[in-house]
């Protein structure tokens, strides 16, 4: 975790320290505030990698932020970012669209098209807002229906929206305690949620063809699937009901991808099994209760299973983990 100081710079010479330092940290921008606060400028900014998802914790006054053609021209990392409104109000305008951010609400936006972002405290404390930049390709969805989400809010206060809403919120309280291995877990989830939160607005955009929304619901059930890995109760009807479709569908919707639901869920909470072996601060927790933990009633299944799915018992796994 990186933290960007302005103890050191002459109050007059922060602001313009300030708009120099954001295009070096993301990308080019161009930065603006109320004359009053320039002579003044004084911004907290917390920088976590997670993995490869770059967070940041932005804390300041009053700020108008650009991104313009001629900045786009000038260099270009084609991510989206997500931005959350964690305190005070925020609003985002692209591809002729704007929105309004609460405490909570999210957005989603493309570098690669002219932006203009703003955000200003309720009361005397500074707003401050939450910011996630990642390579587009992570996000399982198709490109073109989530550009049509860009400047869209995503209401923190409803369905997988308030999920994800929750989830940042607490990232952004907790982002500086993140050790390096804690930080490429975190990455995985902080992904899963974001997509879960995406697809359930895609599906619900009027404009989304039927291809996009069979991947946005797969993508929703993939995160659903995710976050219940240890429920023993997880079952292919289980998640059926769970989003309001029939088994059969569900059925479909894997086998299109080459996939059993059953065998999907077994390989996810295999790959967990196997991450949690390797841990070293875990050498000493019991297979048993690591299978357990992941959704695997029987030892002799799990054990089975894994070697099936790797080659090695879990516990010649772990030994193999400790040299």
């Amino acid at each position: 975790m990186d933290v960007v100081s302005f103890a050191d710079v002459p109050p007059q010479e922060r602001f313009a320290f300030w708009r120099e330092m954001s295009s070096k940290m993301w990308m080019p921008l161009d930065a603006s505030c109320e004359p009053r606060l320039e002579s003044a400028f004084q911004a907290h900014v917390a920088l976590g990698g997670l993995g490869l998802v770059q967070a940041t914790l932005l804390t300041a006054p009053s700020l108008t932020i650009r991104r313009t053609p001629r900045l786009i021209r000038r260099s270009d990392p084609e991510t989206f970012f997500v931005t959350c409104a964690v305190r005070g109000h925020a609003g985002g305008e692209q591809a002729g669209r704007r929105g309004e951010l609460r405490v909570g609400d999210l957005m989603l936006r493309d570098s690669s098209q002219p932006y203009v972002t703003t955000f200003e405290s309720s009361g005397p404390a500074d707003g401050q807002v939450l910011s996630l930049q990642f390579p587009r390709s992570l996000l399982p969805l198709p490109e073109r229906g989530l550009r049509e989400l860009n400047a869209v809010p995503i209401r923190g206060d409803r369905g997988m929206g308030a999920l994800a809403s929750q989830f940042l919120l607490q990232l952004a309280r907790h982002l500086e305690e993140f050790s390096p291995a804690e930080a490429t877990r975190v990455s995985t989830l902080t992904l899963d949620v974001l997509t879960a939160a995406l697809a359930g607005a895609l599906d619900a955009h009027s404009a989304v063809p039927p291809g996009s929304r069979r991947r946005a619901l797969l993508a929703r059930i993939h995160a659903f699937v995710q976050a219940n890995l240890g429920d023993t109760d997880l079952t292919p009807s289980a998640i059926a009901a769970a989003h309001h479709i029939s088994l059969r569908y569900l059925n479909k919707l894997f086998h299109a991808d080459g996939h059993t639901v059953a065998g999907w869920i077994r390989e996810r909470r295999l790959k967990q099994c196997r991450r949690d072996l390797a841990e070293p601060h875990l050498a000493g927790y019991p297979i048993h209760a690591i299978a357990a933990r992941w959704g695997f009633t029987s030892p002799a299944h799990f054990s089975q299973a894994f070697r099936g799915a790797y080659g090695l018992s879990p516990s010649e796994f772990r030994r193999q983990c400790a040299r």
